[in-house]
């Protein structure tokens, strides 16, 4: 009895190897086209070739952060999100939109062929000084940059920071109520809390929403005309939103309300 267990171990053994490289090679092979993915998208030598591209920031992030969970925290909801919401703006509008995003250095010359710039997980950023001339180029300029997914004290005053070298002389205000920006195709005042989808539990019953940081903040940086150069969504995932729009267990509610943000946010570009 002992010999034919002991057999029988050594051939799941043998059994396991092959399961086992198998993995190793598709996550080594599904890294590589991950990686092929943001060298194709990072290609900004062509001018964009569809009425409006989003463009999303690749930037370096500080000591307190590493690579990501897969990925680098600036392409954290890549490329389903895009692929998602791009669909949506096809949908809803009569926008011809790339069905992607272009990745983008803030130092490439190709910046400014963009009116829309989306970063993501800004409290985990870290930009140097011809980054920051860059980027406060750019928003003078007449650029729109909206800022998500990213939560709590530590990381707001991550990005504030940043911000305030850039835009020294213009404050962060919350986006008020009759602002051109919530008004300009949907009608936007609600002030639901757009989660993460790994903050959002079933009780059996309901899905319950526990997001670690709260309140849901829509504010922004206005220039001396009362533009909006920078729309903030704080306390807030948008990119989720858009990322799990086909996930039974995210509430359509909410995704409805992010894809409802995200095309004000392109028309809003588009027309100042």
């Amino acid at each position: 009895m002992t010999k034919l267990l002991t057999n029988r171990l050594h051939r799941c053994r043998l059994n396991l190897v092959p399961a086992v490289l198998y993995l190793l090679l598709w996550s080594f092979m599904s890294l590589s086209l991950l990686s092929q993915g943001f060298a194709d998208n990072a290609n900004t030598s062509r001018l964009p070739d569809h009425e409006l591209e989003i463009a999303r920031l690749i930037y370096n992030t500080n000591a307190r952060s590493g690579w990501g969970p897969g990925r680098p925290w600036w392409a954290i909801d890549w490329p389903d999100a895009e692929e998602h919401f791009t669909a949506g703006v096809q949908r809803y509008t009569a926008i011809d939109i790339a069905p992607d995003s272009r990745h983008i250095k803030l130092t490439d010359k190709a910046l400014f062929d963009f009116p829309w710039l989306f970063v993501q997980q800004v409290g985990r950023w870290a930009l140097d000084r011809n980054e920051k001339q860059h980027l406060r180029e750019y928003l003078l300029r007449g650029g729109f940059m909206v800022v998500d997914d990213f939560h709590g004290p530590v990381q707001w005053q991550t990005f504030a920071s940043v911000l305030a070298e850039v835009l020294p002389e213009y404050q962060v205000i919350d986006i008020p109520v009759g602002d051109e920006l919530l008004h300009v195709l949907f009608d936007l005042e609600q002030r639901t809390q757009i989660p993460g989808r790994r903050h959002l539990y079933s009780n059996g019953q309901n899905i319950v929403v526990q997001m670690p940081h709260g309140p849901p903040r829509w504010r922004g940086v206005y220039d001396d005309d009362g533009r909006l150069m920078v729309a903030i969504n704080f306390n807030m995932d948008v990119g989720d939103a858009w990322e799990h729009a086909d996930d039974p267990v995210y509430p359509l509610s909410m995704t409805t309300l992010a894809y409802q943000f995200g095309i004000n946010y392109l028309i809003y570009a588009m027309t100042h």
